[in-house]
């Protein structure tokens, strides 16, 4: 059984989705983020970076395994099911490449530009200008990578899932695919996976009654070291 740490954010959905790809069995601690549920101290010990998402990989017959950061938990559930990973070493170093991109790239930019559009004070145009500007650059990035490509390497993978959320809420952010039509037709070969579809999905009736996110996005947003610094572990 696998202890799944969730929020729905498109974070949180790279690793349903793998999940539910792998139909492993697992139950999911949905997380309220705006209520500190980060914070406390039995999340701490298994993610010391106070994010979620993260799993407990509680195997009947052996010890119990905590891994916190997306991509490090999609790498590890492909090593444990020998699925969606591949093995042959160019493209195997090609998957490492767009991974670390996503990590470092895709993923930051847009959630820097989720916080402009959705939470930043009026008058940041700056700051929102800059991340749509760099968000649209990966599109750019993604896009191209996606010539004579049904996925990033070909064949469905890990890649696809780690880089498929923040594409999948594109116009929330208000950016448009339309120059983009490579990553256009991935996004919806994706959105169209049964598992994707489920994990996506994932406590969605909880999410329209508003209990997910409801609480003081202070704790989101104005995080200090001396606040991370006075937490009990």
């Amino acid at each position: 059984m696998i202890d799944f740490h969730y929020a729905p954010t498109p974070n949180g959905w790279k690793v349903a989705i793998m999940l539910e790809e792998c139909e492993l069995e697992y139950q999911t601690i949905l997380m309220s983020l705006a209520n500190g549920d980060q914070f406390k101290p039995e999340f701490l010990a298994i993610s010391p970076n106070a994010k979620m998402p993260a799993i407990l990989d509680r195997p009947r017959d052996g010890e119990e395994v905590s891994v916190f950061e997306s991509g490090a938990i999609l790498i590890y559930l492909a090593e444990k099911t020998d699925r969606f990973m591949p093995t042959d070493a160019k493209t195997h170093k090609e998957l490492l490449e767009w991974m670390f991109w996503q990590v470092g790239n895709q993923g930051p930019m847009a959630g820097q530009l989720s916080h402009f559009v959705n939470y930043a004070p009026d008058g940041q145009d700056y700051s929102r200008n800059r991340y749509a500007g760099e968000y649209e650059r990966n599109l750019a990035v993604l896009d191209r990578r996606l010539e004579e490509r049904d996925y990033i390497l070909g064949d469905y993978s890990i890649a696809d899932m780690m880089a498929f959320p923040w594409a999948f809420i594109a116009k929330p952010l208000g950016a448009s695919l339309d120059e983009f039509p490579n990553v256009a037709a991935w996004r919806g070969r994706i959105k169209e996976r049964p598992a994707v579809r489920r994990a996506i999905d994932l406590h969605k009736d909880r999410q329209n009654r508003g209990e997910v996110n409801a609480g003081n996005n202070s704790l989101l947003y104005n995080q200090s070291a001396a606040h991370f610094r006075d937490l009990q572990l």
